[in-house]
């Protein structure tokens, strides 16, 4: 036993090395590439070593890579991050966190004009809506990151929004129309190769054609489901199929068949990390064998008791984990608010030496104009670099505020500029034309001035 023990702390111990070396490894990656898409591809891959696993090694890893893109001035990663945590939040029942999250990241990612970016978040948020059964919120989110990612021919985000979509309508009861978004799913992943979440899709379709009675169809699409989730050794989307299945199965009165699906999908998760997926599997295998067989009755209703403490209990430690992280979370928020105000407060600082220095510039270009400087070329140079200096100073100060007014939108900031040179090229060139015709008459006057002193000096001595 005590050997076993041994055994089984080594092996988590190794394949919790693997899961950091990875993580490590995507981190690198994430940091040193310089592409957003394929940026984006590898984050995905960085949340898909713990999202449907662990939401708490999920909401840490997002925390990294949030680190990294305070670090790196990386807004892409940033949104991808804040987004991951939303999704944590939601996955351990925190949907006020979960929401909060996701709405920053989607507000964010808007500010970026990256459609890739913008379809990842819309799913992101329209899944907690989802799980809140807000399906008006929910619906145009996933309609709205299907039809751009359709344009674009990304299959895989397309395939993401649609199947959300079946899911929506059907729980909503929308039969028909979950039915269509499903097969449209399935028909993609199977054209593209894309075959992440087949067996998911495979389940979908399964209870949906087990709702509209055609019993051929949902028996064979939950086959699939069992068969594709067997393949990936994917305990979670085989326990979920069998469900599905009994579910199914005890809809037609065929309770024998139910007993043996519930209870592979009890068996499937039973001495996993996914433990607690095997509650509602055991609850019906509870309700089967109540007046059947009263031993199996209490076997599974003690199954559904540990399941359901084992939840409540992975809850509580969770919140207590939860707890460090927002602390984790709140430090890095400050240190990244006080490296802003830093930064801004240094570039308020280079901003008063700017206009300090452009401003003393111009003092000694008229200084010099008045005493020493007697060639014109010098002081039309100096005006005109003088001048230079004032209007690309107002340029500099304005550009900020055009960047917020346009969002960084290409056409609205093209246009913005050339409103903006319209007016100040004009004065600039007034502005040159009477600055320099001043100080040429200031320097005339004070060089004939100087002549007739000299004249006056010279006849005096005569």
């Amino acid at each position: 036993m005590k050997q076993r023990f041994l055994l089984c702390c080594l092996l988590c111990t190794v394949i919790a090395t693997v899961f950091a070396q990875d993580e490590n490894t995507l981190l690198r990656q994430i940091a040193g590439e310089k592409n957003d898409s394929i940026r984006i591809e590898q984050i995905i891959r960085l949340f898909a070593l713990h999202q449907d696993t662990d939401p708490l090694k999920d909401m840490q890893a997002a925390k990294n890579l949030l680190q990294h893109a305070y670090d790196a001035e990386d807004r892409v990663s940033e949104a991808m991050a804040l987004s991951e945590i939303g999704y944590a939040y939601k996955s351990i029942g925190d949907m006020t966190n979960g929401l909060d999250f996701a709405i920053r990241a989607l507000d964010l990612a808007e500010d970026l004009h990256h459609e890739l970016l913008e379809a990842i978040l819309k799913i992101n948020l329209g899944v907690v809506y989802k799980d809140l059964t807000d399906y008006p919120k929910a619906i145009p989110l996933f309609s709205d990151a299907a039809t751009k990612m359709a344009a674009e021919k990304n299959d895989k985000i397309q395939s993401w929004a649609l199947m959300n979509l079946a899911q929506v309508y059907y729980d909503n009861g929308k039969t028909d129309s979950a039915l269509m978004y499903a097969q449209r799913t399935y028909e993609l992943v199977v054209r593209t190769g894309y075959t992440t979440y087949l067996g998911f899709i495979c389940t979908q379709l399964g209870k949906i054609h087990a709702r509209l009675g055609n019993t051929s169809l949902a028996n064979g699409f939950f086959e699939m489901a069992i068969r594709d989730a067997q393949t990936k050794n994917a305990p979670k989307y085989i326990s979920q199929a069998y469900f599905g299945l009994a579910e199914f199965q005890q809809q037609r009165s065929q309770n024998d068949s139910a007993i043996i699906y519930a209870t592979r999908s009890v068996e499937e998760v039973a001495h996993t990390s996914l433990f607690v997926l095997s509650m509602k599997p055991a609850k019906l295998l509870s309700s089967l064998y109540e007046g059947k067989n009263n031993d199996s009755t209490i076997k599974y209703l003690k199954l559904f008791i540990a399941a359901n403490d084992s939840l409540y209990n992975l809850r509580s430690i969770q919140q207590v984990q939860v707890l460090s992280f927002e602390n984790e979370l709140h430090q890095q928020q400050l240190a990244k608010e006080k490296q802003e105000a830093e930064e801004k407060r240094q570039q308020n600082i280079q901003y008063v030496l700017l206009a300090l220095g452009i401003v003393a510039f111009i003092f000694v270009v008229l200084l010099l104009s008045r005493a020493f400087i007697t060639n014109e070329r010098m002081i039309e140079f100096l005006g005109v670099i003088a001048l230079l200096l004032v209007f690309e100073f107002l340029n500099l100060l304005l550009h900020p505020l055009l960047v917020r007014i346009t969002h960084h939108s290409p056409v609205q900031m093209l246009l913005a500029l050339v409103c903006l040179g319209a007016i100040l090229a004009p004065l600039h060139h007034k502005a040159e034309k009477w600055a320099i015709k001043k100080i040429l008459e200031k320097n005339k006057r004070v060089r004939l001035e100087s002549a007739r002193r000299t004249i006056e000096k010279l006849e005096k001595e005569l």
